[in-house]
């Protein structure tokens, strides 16, 4: 939570740097943050009701934002504090490319993270927040301006494309840093029934574990549906080849006014959808990671292997019930199933053949790597009993090295996939332990694993071995 100081702090200054009149009715007031509303302006301060108070419960605000034609709206949180959940279910924020929810959502924010920077492709954009019945936060304070964007001679940073294939690169590449405080959001259009894939060439931003500062977001465009984040990169590993999943991409680099650096070079093409895409230079999948890590010095040899599993129940369901007080953790059901009784009176035990295998991991690194649709390292966050004798399991990424349909979602700042053990027992997981995990995907995009899958407790300096792995063909 925020310190009482801080919050009196920003307040103060709001008061002083605000012009709305509701806000100074004395010498001695704050300004006033309301439910929702239309800002048309330059820039200004956008927060939840009530702010620094907490926010009132079963409530949903919206706000429209709009600053003059010709600018991109760019959004700063200044403090963030809602309801924390790992799928963000409670109290949410939602932000929009646009002033509807059948644009690309640029994100859906809880917890105490603060955001980073956000832009929109035109001159609007939209915040929606929704709070339930229990356990409120303070809410949010975000700085929103109006931004030209980047034109240095013939470059144009950002802007519609419409062509088959091209080029994105930061401002002034390649004759020197991208500047400070710039903001650019490319959106690619191509045929229908073709998806897009970049690949980059050359990367390096400012490192950070989260890329708060700088970075590259990709999102699939399209409806409301379809509207999730690909991946945010940042750190020098350029990420692996990104592909869509249908035929629109939004793009977003943010910089900030500190630190800058080379930056990019990424080339797009449009492919025919539902054709087998594979990474021409590294052999290492193709598609989205997550934020990256800066490189880990010198490598250990694995451990062995103590295995487990997980996936998560599906994103994106209708409002679940919640538990009492059961914030940040999935609930479980248990299968309940009526059981049948043999002559002897005793009841069966549904066994999936799988799990009758001995619990041996399959393959090498490099082998299981090749072999594997997936390639992830990750804290796993948490497990619990699926239906037919499966484990879901939920894991808060570090790195995804190859990541092709699976699924990978933003909370706050942090990234997490759900996964789906087909046997409670083997691999063997643990909660609150980080591992190397490498599997298959599914046609609903969650990550599956075998008893034979490869797992193996990670440590930082295995980062490079598994780097080392990723730039051999297979």
């Amino acid at each position: 939570m925020v310190c009482v100081g801080c919050i009196w702090g920003l307040s103060l200054f709001l008061s002083l740097s605000l012009g709305w009149t509701k806000a100074q009715q004395t010498n001695y007031t704050r300004p006033v943050f309301y439910c929702g509303g239309d800002l048309v302006a330059d820039s200004g301060f956008v927060g939840s009701e009530g702010f620094p108070s907490f926010y009132k419960p079963n409530s949903k605000c919206t706000w429209r934002i709009t600053v003059p034609e010709g600018n991109v709206v760019m959004l700063s949180f200044r403090i963030f504090d809602l309801e924390a959940d790992s799928q963000c279910r409670y109290d949410y924020l939602d932000v929009y490319n646009g002033h509807s929810n059948l644009v690309q959502k640029l994100g859906r924010f809880c917890g105490t993270f603060r955001p980073g920077a956000l832009i929109s492709t035109t001159n609007t954009m939209m915040l929606e927040m929704a709070s339930d019945a229990e356990t409120q936060g303070r809410g949010f304070v975000a700085y929103f301006s109006g931004a030209k964007p980047y034109v240095d001679d013939q470059q144009f940073c950002g802007g519609k494309i419409t062509k088959a294939q091209g080029e994105i690169m930061t401002p002034n590449w390649p004759d020197k840093k991208y500047p400070p405080g710039t903001s650019c959001s490319w959106l690619i259009t191509v045929e229908p029934e073709m998806v897009i894939q970049v690949k980059f060439d050359k990367f390096l931003l400012e490192s950070d574990t989260y890329c708060r500062f700088d970075y590259v977001a990709f999102f699939n465009g399209g409806e409301k549906d379809d509207s999730r984040l690909i991946g945010k990169y940042c750190g020098d590993q350029a990420p692996q080849p990104i592909i869509t999943s249908g035929n629109v991409l939004l793009v977003q680099f943010v910089s900030d006014l500190s630190v800058t650096s080379d930056g990019f070079l990424a080339h797009y093409t449009s492919v025919p959808s539902g054709s087998q895409i594979t990474a021409v230079d590294s052999g290492a999948g193709t598609r989205s990671t997550p934020p990256k890590l800066p490189v880990r010095p010198a490598v250990q040899p694995l451990a062995p292997n103590p295995k487990e599993v997980s996936p998560p129940e599906p994103t994106r369901r209708p409002r679940p019930v919640k538990p009492t007080r059961g914030r940040g953790q999935d609930t479980t059901g248990q299968d309940r199933r009526v059981a049948v009784t043999r002559p002897n009176g005793k009841r069966p035990v549904p066994q999936n053949p799988l799990c009758a295998k001995a619990c041996k991991r399959d393959g090498t690194i490099k082998t299981s790597f090749c072999a594997s649709e997936f390639v992830i390292t990750g804290k796993v966050t948490s497990l619990a009993p699926g239906p037919r004798g499966t484990l879901l399991v939920s894991v808060s990424l570090i790195k995804a090295y190859k990541a092709g349909r699976l699924t990978i979602t933003q909370v706050g700042e942090t990234m997490s996939v759900k996964l789906v053990s087909q046997c409670k027992k083997c691999p063997l997981l643990r909660r609150g332990v980080s591992y190397i995990i490498m599997g298959q995907v599914n046609e609903d995009g969650r990550g599956t694993l075998e008893p034979g899958a490869f797992t193996a407790p990670y440590k930082a300096p295995h980062h490079k071995l598994i780097m080392n792995v990723q730039n051999q063909p297979c």
